[in-house]
């Protein structure tokens, strides 16, 4: 019937296959669940700093690279089903929006539960509980009502946001210093360029033959891939020490090149604490806070509403969609450059500085509407718009992840990748209740917010290049 489903009856074993992947979850999150150890007095274990790297460290690099590409690939499939759904179930674009709106929600719930989960089950438990999720939400591609499809989603969009923030703090305590800042972003960024375009190649090579529903069905052998490939998953070293398995840190640290640096006992503190009230953080964390809604705003607001705003004012179609496309492409050497900055210049300057061309982008935009005659073509504005906000996402989490100590770095990580879907939260509720505003007073009001990101940066943010994540502890 072509794939059709819509208003078909779920039958019994629909019914009985979603109570049974809920109850699968469930014992999946159980049986990863760590046992409890008793802490060894073996000595402070800890990679070289100065190591260099080795085929584990690159084979672990391609792996979590290959898991953030599957986990944004999720999200990224959400805009080629949209229009699928939207003819087969005969639905307004008001309705259809809660389709996203649900998938944003779902991050956002995930990228806060995921990172507590990270800081009590383990970074490699966590990825593969994400992988699990999203082998249970391959059944969309049967459901024959939107509205499960709608909270089907959010349960996928939790699964991916969780897995994100994870990916980092993993990263962040298995590479050695001097190798970490371009590693994380580079990972990063390959991510997220290979999720958008795994999207849209699976979507033009499947969807004409099996409808939509294929890039439901998608997260089913994505997921397996990654549970099969579990074996080669690493644990983080620090966090099996911080928790007393001493003798399975050392094991694992044996790949890459692990030494024992003192004698004296590691430091007994339970991993499970809350994070603790410390004014050392408190800066850091505001100031990463405000950057991270800012971006959600531009990404899910400004970059979504700018089609139509560049149609409103008289802008054809397909010249907007040129317009943005050239802007892309002026912008699409943005990673390299921010590993390079990241890296080989400043941790905290590669974010403000990447801040400052955002805030310059949206200037642009709002003040071509008060007709400022050498702002009224719109690729440069754009491109600075999508240059800063493509680096601040691209250093944002691995910024933060070398910021906080292990005991609440899942968390804190997970904090600012769901403040960073909250902005697009707003922003997309406002377009659920059609109350998107004009495409000027977005960008001015934006723009207010990331200065304020840049500044607090700047005065509170802290140089982690070159650092030793010990010194945290």
């Amino acid at each position: 019937m072509g794939f059709q489903l819509a208003g078909m009856a779920m039958d019994a074993g629909m019914w009985w296959g979603m109570v049974l992947i809920v109850l699968g979850v469930g014992l999946s999150a159980y049986g990863l669940m760590p046992a409890k150890f008793a802490h060894e007095d073996v000595g402070v274990v800890a990679p070289p700093e100065d190591a260099p790297l080795t085929q584990a460290h690159w084979g672990m690099c391609a792996l979590l690279a290959l898991a953030l590409i599957v986990d944004i690939m999720k999200p990224a499939s959400l805009g080629f089903v949209v229009p699928g759904m939207k003819q087969e179930y005969g639905l307004e674009g008001s309705i259809v929006a809660l389709l996203p709106f649900a998938a944003l929600s779902g991050t956002v719930v995930g990228s806060f539960l995921w990172g507590w989960l990270a800081d009590v089950y383990g970074r490699r438990a966590s990825i593969l509980l994400s992988s699990i999720v999203f082998v249970g939400t391959s059944i969309c591609g049967a459901m024959p009502d939107f509205y499960w499809n709608v909270g089907m989603c959010f349960l996928m969009g939790a699964g991916a946001g969780g897995m994100l923030p994870v990916a980092y703090a993993l990263l962040a305590e298995i590479m050695p210093t001097r190798h970490r800042g371009w590693a994380l972003v580079l990972v990063g960024g390959i991510g997220a360029v290979g999720g958008y375009f795994a999207a849209s190649v699976l979507s033009a090579w499947l969807q004409p033959a099996w409808s939509w529903r294929v890039m439901w069905f998608l997260n089913l052998p994505t997921g397996l891939i990654l549970i099969a490939l579990s074996p080669f998953l690493p644990e983080s070293a620090r966090f099996l020490m911080h928790v007393g398995r001493a003798a399975e840190a050392r094991t694992m640290l044996a790949r890459f090149g692990a030494v024992v640096t003192s004698n004296a006992p590691a430091p007994r503190e339970s991993h499970s604490h809350l994070p603790p009230v410390d004014k050392r953080y408190a800066g850091v964390t505001v100031a990463l806070t405000v950057a991270a809604l800012a971006w959600g705003l531009v990404n899910f607001g400004v970059l979504l509403w700018l089609p139509a705003g560049l149609v409103a004012e008289g802008v054809s179609v397909s010249a907007a969609s040129g317009l943005i496309a050239k802007s892309t492409l002026i912008a699409a050497p943005t990673i390299l450059l921010s590993v390079w900055l990241y890296s080989a210049w400043s941790t905290r300057g590669a974010l403000a500085l990447m801040l400052a061309a955002t805030a310059a982008g949206l200037a642009g935009l709002a003040l071509r509407s008060a007709g400022v005659p050498m702002l009224q073509d719109p690729v440069a504005p754009l491109a600075l718009l999508i240059v800063g906000s493509s680096g601040v996402i691209s250093i944002l989490l691995p910024y933060t992840a070398e910021n906080f100590p292990l005991r609440i770095r899942g968390r804190a990580t997970g904090w600012i990748a769901g403040c960073s879907k909250i902005g697009g939260l707003l922003a997309q509720g406002l377009s659920v209740l059609g109350l998107a505003p004009a495409l000027a007073l977005a960008a001015a009001f934006v723009c207010g917010l990331t200065l304020l990101a840049f500044v607090l940066t700047v005065a509170l943010g802290r140089e982690t290049r070159g650092r030793d994540l010990r010194d945290l502890e």
